[in-house]
């Protein structure tokens, strides 16, 4: 059985200011009910948020925007 898939949005300081409030919000509601989409602590690329990281792939996706989510999710 495959390990069930987590996205996870850095929440941390830097990254907010980034819009990664936006990103979570917009990934929350665009998911599938079989993704879970979880907002984290830093995930130590300051600088080059918003961070988004997908587990148990380890895809990381950087300066994400709420209008790439279609994209990654449609990857994942």
């Amino acid at each position: 059985m495959s390990e069930p898939i987590c996205i996870l949005i850095c929440q941390n300081r830097t990254c907010k200011k980034q819009g990664a409030a936006a990103v979570l919000a917009a990934a929350r509601t665009m998911s599938p009910p079989e993704i879970a989409v979880e907002g984290c602590g830093c995930l130590g690329n300051c600088g080059n948020g918003p961070m988004v990281l997908v587990l148990p792939a380890r895809i990381w996706y950087y300066r994400v925007r709420p209008q790439d989510l279609t994209t990654i999710l449609t990857a994942t």
